[in-house]
């Protein structure tokens, strides 16, 4: 029975390239048709239309390889959700040179560890994220979604409204902006919206 090794790569943004990981999967010796990617989806989504195509195509005695777990998944029990799965196809996962057993006591142990810290990690990305937003929101640079109108014509906005000249319709015109909108902004300035 002849082993096909079946190669997946992930990138979690948009702005991250692939190449990097298709090149070290062909290294590795996966044959460049036979790898499925995800690009701009992260680790924790289990979502992935790439990773499902992989393990669908993967078949008993094969090789998933992936350059490292945390292009696999990004919390431990994803990780031990798709390493049963591959276990009960009776395919072995390579972690880049490793090849992971399941059936193995000691490299189950070591793909147990190894998600861990790759759960961790995810977890310290999100922890320093949030103290940055954090702190950017306290100097005054991160400041949310911004109004469509600035400060100058949502005033006009509302003295027009408050004229009683013009109906919500109109002003979207004048303004070039939806409805919604200019509920909004006649909300924000506090006029009174007559029904």
């Amino acid at each position: 029975m002849t082993v096909t090794k079946i190669g997946y790569a992930r990138c979690s943004t948009d702005k991250q390239d692939l190449t990097a990981q298709r090149q070290a999967l062909c290294a590795l010796g996966v044959s460049e048709d036979l790898i499925y990617t995800d690009h701009g989806l992260t680790g924790t989504n289990r979502a992935r239309p790439g990773l499902d195509q992989a393990l669908a195509a993967v078949r008993e005695g094969d090789v998933l390889v992936v350059p490292k777990l945390d292009r696999l998944a990004r919390s431990v029990p994803d990780a031990r959700a798709i390493a049963d799965q591959l276990e009960k196809k009776g395919v072995k996962l390579a972690l880049g040179m490793s090849i992971y057993d399941p059936t193995d006591p000691m490299g189950k142990m070591f793909f147990n560890i190894l998600a861990t810290f790759a759960e961790f990690e995810a977890d310290l990305i999100r922890l320093r994220t949030k103290e940055g937003m954090a702190i950017a929101r306290a100097k005054g640079k991160l400041r949310g979604k911004q109004p469509k109108l600035s400060e100058k014509r949502q005033k006009e906005l509302a003295r027009m409204y408050a004229t009683g000249d013009y109906s919500i319709s109109d002003l979207a015109e004048v303004f070039a902006v939806s409805r919604p909108t200019i509920y909004r902004t006649l909300h924000r300035t506090g006029a009174k919206i007559s029904p």
